[in-house]
């Protein structure tokens, strides 16, 4: 098994006043040269967005683009017509393939919203581009891992990459065993909140390991703990 410990303090940030965002991955005006990607995973961005704000329509191409909400909603549009509010406890996905242009702003004036919003590249380049939405509620994960984007799940989003996300609620001293969901895909845990032990690495709010050469691990939760499970092949796309 090989590792690689992201801490959360080390991750980049941008304050622009509007948009404050924390940033996994190499992004923007933050460049890391150890923090390029983690296999097909490129970007794993912490925003929050003051009531108002949002990004303004800008184009996509030949990416998987996932947002899940944290706290808040968010509100999205696209050049296909579509038009919809992404809440706590939803998930979305937005495959960007032969090109789109989007929005994404804070559905409300009055409270923020912090939402995750993660970049995968595609298994194949130039498909129509597509969107789907589905609601995940807290109950059905508790001390079990919810699985929300796949490519072979009908109870998740579909996703044009072998990739699996999942999401976890666990109560303290809780373990979860985890099987690697194909052959030569790693993992990449984030914690949301709470803390977890990983093979024996503790994880804190918002750190991250990325795990890979295993085909399974062991999870603890130290502490109540919410966290989210990126499986996702190694190997770029030719």
């Amino acid at each position: 098994m090989k590792t690689i410990l992201h801490k959360a303090s080390d991750r980049g940030h941008a304050n622009h006043g509007w948009l404050d965002s924390w940033h996994s991955f190499s992004f923007a005006g933050y460049h890391n040269p150890d923090k390029i990607h983690f296999g097909v995973l490129r970007v794993l961005n912490d925003d929050i967005v003051l009531g108002g704000y949002g990004f303004p329509p800008h184009p996509h191409a030949n990416m998987e683009i996932i947002s899940i909400p944290l706290s808040g909603d968010l509100e999205h549009k696209d050049s296909t017509g579509r038009h919809a509010i992404i809440r706590s406890n939803d998930v979305q996905i937005m495959s960007a393939g032969s090109g789109i242009q989007h929005s994404e702003m804070n559905a409300n004036a009055d409270k923020p919203v912090n939402f995750l919003q993660i970049w995968v590249f595609p298994k194949q380049e130039g498909i129509e581009p597509r969107y789907e939405q589905k609601t995940y509620l807290p109950g059905q994960r508790v001390n079990k891992l919810q699985t929300v984007v796949a490519p072979d799940d009908s109870s998740a989003v579909w996703i044009n990459q072998d990739a699996w996300f999942s999401l976890g609620n666990f109560d303290g001293g809780y373990t979860q065993h985890y099987q690697v969901k194909k052959e030569g895909n790693g993992v990449y845990l984030f914690v949301i909140d709470g803390s977890v032990q990983v093979n024996g690495q503790q994880l804190n709010k918002r750190d991250a390991l990325g795990i890979w050469d295993t085909d399974s691990f062991t999870i603890t939760a130290g502490a109540k703990a919410e966290i989210l499970l990126m499986d996702v092949p190694m190997q770029l796309p030719a």
